[in-house]
């Protein structure tokens, strides 16, 4: 007569601590974690005896809810340290030439010290579902937020660096409820917004190996804990390149890729350049000059502009405001398209959830194979349908002609007027009708009846 079930770890292996316990992952769950592989046993005698035998191994591919809960002596360490900051002099220039200015920095760590507020932020993010999953032995954090309408596409999209889910927050309506912002419900989605790994509250990778192929298999194995089949991924940045690596490797998995912007080579010896195709080209030289120190050392030494990007939260600031200035459509004024609340609320989470190393190794373990795929060559073709937007401030911006080398089925293109390397971010009801489009291109799955 069997005694009851015995359950064994086999390893435990527990999330994170709860907070106040460690900066590095702040949050709060529903309830006790649990260990994702349990080992099933039936007691056949006394517990001393010895006497179980293993039934059966069951994983436990628990799905936990979760909200965002900051310790508040991580707030008062955080607004010390801007207030002690120890500044350099004032550049010698005047412009952004040399970097942030000194006076831009200090009134933006000001305002962050004294009158910006995480705690409004985090109520306002923990109004939308996030979860958490065990993937390939690391915690993956997402929103998934499921449409009321019947037909809603399933869609992941996914952020990069200096970005994080903040990026997609005014998108997120729209996509999931379009009659309840003026649209059509047939263009509803299911959308899922993960934080790669290193970032925001997911886990940061203990040993090598975590690349964009890496993330596109963990991307795919939590559409499957979802219910998701087939769905259509979306992304730029790194997310661009996680997209592509699912379109490289399970390509039946995919209704469709959107890219922003595809990466495809130019050809630099091509006798009829367009002038956008040599705009494009000239504007990727001089990022490689003077613009791609940042991921030099993110790609040879992550670790050690990871101290600073950890110890300094102007430091921190300084890092990342300086590609978001950089790399949006402003005539000059960031503020014109990002306001200092979202700015901060972006750069709190990188502060608050000590990804400063973590975030930067990515490019450690990918950058390489990345900028060939965009700069020097390609040795695969993608028949996955794909649909692209090319911003005018993008770095790179292929041509279609230069994409379709690489991407052999294009079903939709599109340059927009404006816009830079944030779309989602800096205009949320362009990035919407882009996504929409390129759904509306791709072949629209029907649910039976």
């Amino acid at each position: 007569m069997s005694r009851g079930l015995v359950v064994e770890d086999e390893p435990a292996r527990w999330p994170g601590p709860f907070p106040g316990r460690d900066a590095s992952r702040q949050g709060r769950r529903s309830r006790p974690p649990i260990p994702d592989i349990a080992r099933i046993c039936v007691d056949d005698g006394p517990l001393d005896a010895g006497k179980t035998r293993v039934l059966f191994w069951r994983r436990v591919d628990r799905i936990e809810p979760f909200m965002i809960g900051v310790d508040s002596a991580a707030l008062d360490d955080l607004g010390d340290r801007l207030r002690r900051a120890r500044w350099p002099e004032r550049e010698t220039v005047g412009d952004w030439s040399q970097g942030v200015p000194l006076g831009y920095l200090q009134d933006l760590c000001g305002y962050w010290a004294s009158r910006y507020d995480w705690r409004a932020t985090e109520a306002r993010m923990n109004q939308i579902p996030q979860f958490t999953t065990r993937i390939d032995g690391l915690d993956v954090h997402f929103l998934h937020l499921r449409s009321p309408h019947p037909d809603a596409i399933p869609l992941i999209m996914t952020h990069g660096w200096p970005g994080s889910f903040f990026e997609f927050e005014r998108a997120l309506g729209p996509l999931t409820d379009p009659p309840a912002h003026g649209g059509d419900a047939a263009d509803a989605f299911d959308v899922v917004v993960p934080s790669l790994p290193g970032y925001g509250f997911s886990g940061k990778p203990a040993a090598t190996g975590w690349d964009i192929h890496r993330i596109a298999r963990a991307w795919a194995e939590l559409m499957t804990r979802l219910g998701y089949d087939r769905f259509l991924a979306q992304g730029s940045d790194w997310g661009t390149s996680v997209s592509t690596s699912l379109a490289l490797h399970q390509p039946g998995r995919l209704l469709g890729i959107h890219l922003i912007p595809p990466l495809a080579p130019p050809d630099r010896n091509a006798g009829d350049l367009t002038g956008r195709e040599r705009a494009a080209l000239a504007d990727l030289d001089e990022r490689s000059r003077t613009g791609s120190g940042y991921s030099a050392e993110h790609g040879t030494r992550p670790q050690t502009i990871g101290y600073s990007l950890t110890d300094s939260p102007a430091g921190l600031c300084a890092w990342i405001v300086e590609k978001l200035w950089a790399w949006t459509d402003h005539p000059g004024d960031l503020s014109q398209v990002l306001t200092a609340d979202q700015v901060l609320d972006n750069i709190s989470l990188y502060w608050l959830t000590g990804t400063g190393a973590s975030s930067a190794r990515l490019y450690w373990e990918s950058i390489t194979q990345v900028t060939e795929w965009f700069t020097t060559a390609t040795r695969d073709t993608i028949t996955v349908p794909a649909g692209c937007s090319i911003f005018p401030k993008e770095v790179p911006r292929p041509s279609r002609r230069q994409a379709q080398r690489r991407f052999a089925n294009i079903v939709y293109w599109n340059e927009p007027d404006r816009g830079g390397h944030f779309a989602a971010w800096e205009l949320p009801a362009v990035f919407i009708n882009e996504v929409r489009a390129v759904a509306r291109s791709c072949h629209r799955p029907r649910r039976p009846a």
